[in-house]
């Protein structure tokens, strides 16, 4: 594949639930280093368009491609082995193991049975150097090393959505599909997380679900508007934060132009 070529394109997808277009005929190119956003109000079709493209939802109609290779109609598996990891709203992590655990079971699902001893699986995960190495890896850029022992039921809801991404991080993707990373957190929790994701986008490409919209003008590079299935617009920040129909659509032109002169944009 091109260095030149997105690590992740998508066209034309399309999604119906009966008569209902859930995701209409919508297009995304995934660079390396950078985080597209979208955004949308309640209903917009931004979940189902993660889904789309992390194979959790077969699409109508519309192709998908990771790294230059057609991944339409792949299972989530196949397509997470391939590079592609992703977070969901409802936070899923093991609450009764400890971070570490939890990031160390993720890292071991990408460990295959060794050819010449296919059961090696059994052996303690404490003696898979290339398992934990990759969990060190993990929750040190995830900024989790300090609360490895901790139990995950026992961490703040800011560091359970950290320990998300840390164990998404422990399957080493290239891609990242991040559904409302922000819900839920204080001030200094979402500041934390705004400082991991810029952190992560020099390594990876960021398809980033919020409805932060200071969170969404301080990380975007690239800015996608859905409304009703459908993007409206799409493009840098500044030129969707002038476009009218996203003001009258989306943000309320009251809401975006506080935002943009905050911005001093």
């Amino acid at each position: 594949m091109s260095v030149n070529a997105p690590l992740l394109s998508a066209r034309d997808l399309t999604k119906r639930f009966g008569g209902l277009a859930a995701v209409h005929q919508v297009s995304v190119d995934l660079w390396l280093g950078q985080i597209h956003a979208v955004i949308g109000p309640n209903g917009a079709g931004k979940s189902t368009l993660t889904n789309l493209l992390s194979g959790d939802l077969p699409a109508t109609s519309g192709t998908v491609s990771l790294h230059g290779h057609d991944i339409s109609g792949w299972t989530p598996e196949q397509i997470s082995t391939r590079g592609l990891g992703r977070s969901y709203q409802k936070t899923n992590i093991f609450r009764s193991f400890t971070v570490w655990e939890n990031v160390r079971l993720a890292a071991q699902s990408r460990s295959q049975p060794s050819a010449f001893n296919p059961l090696n699986w059994l052996q303690s995960a404490e003696h898979m150097r290339d398992v934990n190495a990759r969990a060190e890896r993990a929750l040190e850029l995830a900024g989790l090393l300090p609360r490895r022992d901790t139990l995950a039921g026992a961490a703040s809801h800011g560091e359970q959505r950290q320990l998300e991404i840390a164990m998404t991080l422990a399957t080493e993707p290239s891609v990242l599909l991040l559904d409302e990373p922000l819900a839920g957190m204080g001030v200094s929790e979402a500041e934390n997380m705004v400082q991991l994701l810029l952190r992560l986008k020099t390594d990876h490409a960021i398809l980033l679900v919020e409805h932060d919209i200071d969170a969404i003008f301080t990380l975007a590079d690239r800015l996608t508007v859905m409304v009703n299935g459908q993007v409206i617009a799409s493009g840098l920040p500044a030129e969707v934060r002038a476009d009218r129909q996203v003001q009258a659509a989306y943000l309320g032109e009251e809401d975006l132009t506080a935002a943009t002169e905050a911005l001093d944009v």
